[in-house]
């Protein structure tokens, strides 16, 4: 990171936030219990100047500083934690057992947070600033539930964006794509209801084991066969479950499949063909299925202009060598998805570098580079400011 990209005032309270960042990740919260970091946030804003709203969606706060007369801005960050045990072995590591910012939930906070406090004290901007600080990121549904709650009704924005870092990518550098960025993921349970029997005698049973195994080979035609070869689309068995003994055959198994495309009719097309194709299958063999097909996240989708401004923004700061240049949409899902498509933005991401703790999100090695920080928090004052004039 080059320090020349840090405004002065974020780095004059730097080593502050890095300490507010480590703080939480020392004391992680999982999603809707993120009680701890919701109340050391809401007390921070409020010190700052802010007006601060608690309980959208559970645990979520925002901070609203007016300043003059102008557009609305909301800039979004979220906080919870995963269900993994940290190896890091870092002083500040994790004190809760089971419990660790594994993906810089804590990081984004702290960045959101630096960025609060210096635009606060300079009020360089006329308009509205919206903080949005999300609960339960991680498949919980906070973002959706921030939006039932009446999130944009009690602040409305007139375009919002968040960040999120990635490894992989030199520290500090940010990215920006237009259109599809980030796939939809659902998460599909199939309980296959057969006959049970005993292993000896096979044939006075349906085995709902082996209508497991076809329709695990079938779905493998519904990607390359009925999905255009030039769109994305995934379909991951991640369990099956049946049976308790070698000699008996069980009377119904389950399975566990998440499905992800880069397309809303992508994304339809692959429930119909599952359904279809489970329903099947299983009937071939006598047997019955039962599925639950649940949608959790849509396609995240970047708007055109505000994506372009933004990306303005960064490279009349930074210039080419700041930014990700080879920037490619991810198949990983992301909840904000919800926001945008309630209100035009973008979602930008920063890289977290490539070292030891830098390994890939959900790992219980990794850590957020505190080297980010900083610029990441450059880079809201800085979108805050022009956006808001």
């Amino acid at each position: 990171m080059n320090a020349t990209f840090v405004l002065p005032g974020i780095a004059a309270i730097q080593e502050d936030m890095i300490a507010i960042r480590r703080r939480i990740h020392a004391h992680p919260e999982l999603g809707f219990k993120e009680f701890a970091t919701s109340a050391l946030v809401a007390e921070l804003l409020t010190s700052w100047g802010y007006q601060v709203t608690r309980g959208l969606g559970g645990t979520g706060v925002v901070g609203t500083l007016k300043n003059g007369v102008g557009p609305s801005l909301g800039l979004r960050t979220d906080m919870d934690a995963l269900p993994i045990q940290e190896t890091t072995g870092l002083p500040y590591a994790s004190r809760i057992d089971g419990v660790m910012h594994a993906c810089g939930h804590d990081g984004h906070t702290a960045t959101l947070l630096a960025a609060a406090k210096h635009l606060a004290g300079s009020r360089s901007f006329s308009g509205t600033l919206h903080l949005i600080f999300q609960p339960a990121e991680e498949g919980l549904g906070g973002a959706r539930k921030m939006l039932e709650d009446g999130l944009f009704e009690q602040f409305p924005c007139d375009a919002v964006f968040a960040m999120h870092n990635v490894p992989g990518y030199p520290a500090g550098q940010l990215g920006f794509l237009s259109g599809p960025f980030m796939s939809s993921a659902d998460t599909v349970t199939i309980r296959v209801v057969g006959k049970g029997g005993h292993g000896a005698v096979p044939h006075k049973a349906i085995d709902p084991v082996v209508v497991c195994s076809s329709i695990v080979m079938g779905l493998q035609s519904i990607v390359s066969r009925n999905v255009n070869p030039q769109e994305m689309a995934i379909i991951t068995v991640g369990s099956i479950h049946a049976g308790v003994a070698s000699n008996v055959i069980p009377p119904s198994a389950e399975m566990s499949l998440s499905v992800r495309a880069l397309a809303a009719e992508v994304r339809d097309l692959l429930e119909l063909r599952i359904t279809e194709l489970v329903h099947g299958q299983a009937a071939s063999f006598g047997a019955r299925a039962e599925i639950d097909y649940f949608r959790c996240h849509p396609v995240l989708v970047n708007h055109p202009a505000e994506t372009r401004f933004a990306r303005k923004v960064a490279h009349e700061w930074v210039g080419d060598a700041g930014l990700i240049d080879d920037l490619r949409p991810f198949t990983a899902s992301e909840d904000f998805a919800f926001m945008l498509e309630r209100c035009p933005g973008s979602y930008i991401t920063i890289g977290n570098g490539d070292g030891e703790r830098s390994c890939t999100l959900h790992n219980p090695g990794y850590d957020f580079n505190d080297t980010c920080l900083a610029i990441g928090a450059s880079y809201w004052v800085k979108l805050a400011e022009r956006f808001l004039v």
